[in-house]
């Protein structure tokens, strides 16, 4: 399924929430340092309820590093500074999706390297500055897996 990559989180319920997300989809999670918070503090751990041991986690020291070791080249950032409204993406499984932390966002020289077809972007009214971290990742999450025809759901 698709690969979430958080570039430094520094709010532990959004992290929490993510996690519950991407068990509740199938989705792998890739968590850049430093992160903001401890993975054992108390608002992380209670946002991910008993979803932690359902998700597949994994640090890395850097963003290189964690890309690498996804070895998709079907990459997306996830910012403001978007030229492509992330439903107009096309999505396949295995994607990784990159979002900035909630202070300061992706690095430049890494938007840089991007086309602007792989930088996605979320509409919102103007005068506003961004979504909260984990309603973004939803959002973004969700549209991606719905291209994916919902591959994995549970049948009722």
């Amino acid at each position: 399924m698709l690969n979430i990559v958080l570039y430094q989180p520094q709010i532990p319920p959004n992290t929490g929430n993510i996690i519950r997300l991407c068990a509740n989809v199938g989705a792998n999670l890739h968590l850049i340092r430093p992160l903001g918070f401890d993975l054992n503090e108390k608002n992380f751990r209670r946002a991910g309820l008993d979803y932690h041991h359902m998700t597949s986690l994994t640090l890395h020291e850097d963003l290189s590093e964690c890309l690498e070791s996804i070895g998709s080249n079907r990459i997306y950032a996830i910012t403001k500074f978007g030229k492509t409204v992330y439903s107009d993406a096309s999505f396949h499984e295995k994607d990784v999706l990159v979002y900035g932390s909630e202070t300061n966002g992706l690095p430049k020289k890494f938007l840089e390297k991007l086309g602007d077809q792989r930088k996605l972007y979320i509409p919102m009214k103007k005068q506003n500055r961004s979504l909260n971290l984990s309603n973004a990742v939803a959002l973004t999450v969700y549209e991606g897996w719905r291209q994916c025809q919902f591959r994995g759901q549970k049948l009722e």
